[in-house]
Order: C-alpha cells, then structure tokens, then sequence
C-alpha cells in the first residue's frame, strides 16, 4: 500500500488535541474522517508528536497508508475538499509519497516549535486564542538569558508535567530563543523529542524572567532541583504552535 508523508496545519482551539479521544473530537480524528469520506477506507494516520487541546500546528507531520496510487497534489485537494465540507480547521499543505519505512513520529530527527506572548496593556481582540496575553511589560533579553541556562541535555524532570508517560526526562535541548517584535515576544524551541508540557513548562518560568522575578540563575536552580515544584505556572495552550519537523534528507531546515 502507498504512504503518504503530509504537513497539516490546524487551530487546535475546538479540538481536544492531536491524539483521538473519547471526551471530544480530535485532529487524528478530522483527518480519518477526511480520508474514510474520501476513499471509504478506514486507516489510522499517525502524527509526528502530540499537542494538547488549545495547541496549535503550522507543520505537524503525518503519515497514512491508502490501497490506491494517488498523485499528491490530487489527494492534497480532495482531502482539503473534504476538511472544509465538515467545517474543520484543518488544512493539508503539501502530500508526498514515501517509501514504507518512513514513520512521522520514529523518522523524525527534530521538532520545531513556537510559543507567542504578546505583552502589552491591552487585551486581545484579533489575536485572542492565538497567543497569550500578558498585560505586564517583559524583559526579552532577561527572558533569552534565562533560557540559555536550559540549552544542552539535561534532566528536565522540573519541566515536565507529572502525567509525562515518557520513560526518561532526559532530553537535549538545542534551541531556545527569545525575541520580541513590538508587543510580540516569541520562544522558539528545538529539540529531537519534547516532554509533556515541557514548553509551557519553559514559557511560563521564562515569564517570571521577564518580570524580574527570577534570574538565570534562579532557572538554572529550578532545572537542577528536578522538582516539578521549582517551575514557573504551566503557560497556556493558545500561545504554543508546533511548527516543523524535520527528516533525515530533507532540504531545507526551521528558521
């Protein structure tokens, strides 16, 4: 059977998360839907990673096995046909057949994601669920500081929720930058795997950071207690995006 690699965007607002679950429709689940009005087949399409309800995907990766020998741009369009007839907000942005060795989630040598704070005064009108508001003034050069004490690998038992299923919270970090365009202060984080909730994790002691309320060296304290007690609030969802992943052979890598 033909597999077929695609890169799936999607507002995670009205969804209960990637992974299909009883308590509520899923993104796993629109797209099954999709493929079964589609084809009348019924396939499990596996992802490259997890996000939670609220979280949003500009390159979540995905990757199904269908009986007939689409050309990739056909199935893109007939499946985003499908998609907006059921009213998802789900898109697929490009198709492409794979050979059957290929998997999302185990060929996946980095993940790419994006966490977006829009710090002003003023709440959120346009981009309400899309971000998260902090009406305080952040310090995004004490906020990148700080997350500098948490590049390498490290145990990141402190920023990892207690539901991790994950059997080690050993992880290597490789990047995680703060900047800020006007009132838009993005965090952007890579890495080959993440733990549950390890973003938010980050986001929400980085916050502190920028309010002055920790230092790096606070931070570094923090990952050193391997103590989910020594972590900032948990960040909520809208602000987290995941935005890329990439494979062995690919040509061009995240920005």
């Amino acid at each position: 059977m033909p597999r077929f690699r695609m890169r799936v965007e999607y507002d995670g607002t009205s969804y209960v998360g990637w992974q299909s679950q009883e308590n509520g429709h899923s993104v796993q689940a629109a797209l099954q839907k999709a493929i079964l009005s589609l084809t009348g087949e019924t396939v499990s399409v596996r992802g490259a990673g997890r996000t939670d309800s609220g979280v949003h995907a500009r390159g979540q990766v995905v990757h199904a096995d269908l009986s007939r020998d689409w050309q990739p741009f056909k199935l893109r369009n007939a499946l985003n046909a499908h998609l907006m007839m059921a009213n998802e907000k789900v898109a697929v942005i490009d198709v492409m057949q794979v050979d059957e060795t290929f998997d999302a989630r185990f060929s996946a040598i980095k993940r790419h994601y994006l966490y977006r704070i829009i710090s002003r005064p003023s709440p959120l009108a346009i981009e309400a669920g899309q971000a998260w508001w902090v009406s305080k003034t952040l310090d995004h050069e004490a906020m990148h500081a700080a997350a500098q004490t948490l590049v390498g690998h490290h145990d990141f038992t402190t920023f990892r929720s207690v539901h991790c299923q994950a059997k080690s919270p050993m992880r290597t970090l490789d990047r995680l930058d703060v900047t800020r365009h006007g009132d838009l202060i993005e965090i952007r984080a890579t890495a080959q795997s993440f733990l549950h909730n390890q973003i938010r994790s980050f986001a929400g002691t980085l916050k502190l950071a920028g309010e002055g309320k920790m230092t790096p060296d606070d931070v570094r304290a923090a990952l050193e207690a391997r103590d989910r007690k020594a972590c900032g609030p948990v960040a909520p969802p809208q602000g987290l995006y995941f935005m890329q992943v990439d494979y062995p052979g690919d040509a061009e890598p995240a920005t």
